[in-house]
C-alpha cells in the first residue's frame, strides 16, 4: 500500500498520510461488511486516499506550476510526474482507479476486471478514453511534447 500511494502522491509523508487513513477506513468498517479480497480492497484503498490528498493540494493554489520545459531531465521527470498526478487526480474516480491499477500498478486489464467486478470491455474502454483525456490534459501544459 506505500508503494502505491507513494507512487501517486510522489513524497513519503504523504504515503503515509494515506496509510494512517486507509486504516482508519478499515478499522470504521463493521464486521459484517465482509471482504471478498482483502489485497484488492486495501490497494484500492490507497489509491482512492491518495487521489484524495492529491485533490486536496489542488485546492491550496500556493503554488504556481513550475516551467517543465526546462532543460534538465530530472526536473522534467518530476514535473511530467506532477502534472500527471494533478491531471489524474481531476478524472472521475472510477477513470483514475482504473488507470492507476493499469499503469502505476501495472495490472492487465483482466485483472483489473476481476478486482473490479467490471467486464474487460468495460475496463478496456475505460482505459482508451482516460489515456485520450489525459493526453489532451497534458497537451495542455506540455504544448507540442505530449
Amino acid at each position: 500500500m506505500f508503494r502505491t500511494a507513494f507512487r501517486i502522491t510522489g513524497n513519503a509523508a504523504d504515503a503515509e498520510d494515506v496509510l494512517q487513513t486507509v486504516f482508519l477506513r478499515l478499522l470504521r468498517r463493521t464486521q459484517a461488511d465482509a471482504m471478498d479480497n482483502e489485497e484488492s480492497y486495501l490497494r484500492r484503498a490507497a489509491i482512492n486516499a491518495s487521489l484524495d490528498v492529491i485533490r486536496s493540494r489542488q485546492s491550496d493554489r500556493t503554488m504556481e506550476l513550475v516551467d517543465v520545459a526546462s532543460n534538465r531531465s530530472d526536473a522534467d521527470a518530476s514535473d511530467l510526474r506532477q502534472v500527471l498526478a494533478r491531471a489524474i487526480s481531476t478524472l472521475p474516480q472510477r477513470s483514475a482507479e482504473i488507470f492507476t491499477l493499469r499503469f502505476i500498478e501495472g495490472l492487465s486489464n483482466p485483472e483489473i476486471a476481476r478486482m473490479l467486478g467490471i467486464s474487460q470491455v468495460l475496463v478496456a474502454v475505460t482505459v482508451y478514453r482516460t489515456r485520450q483525456q489525459l493526453r489532451k490534459e497534458l497537451g495542455k501544459v506540455l504544448g507540442d511534447r505530449s
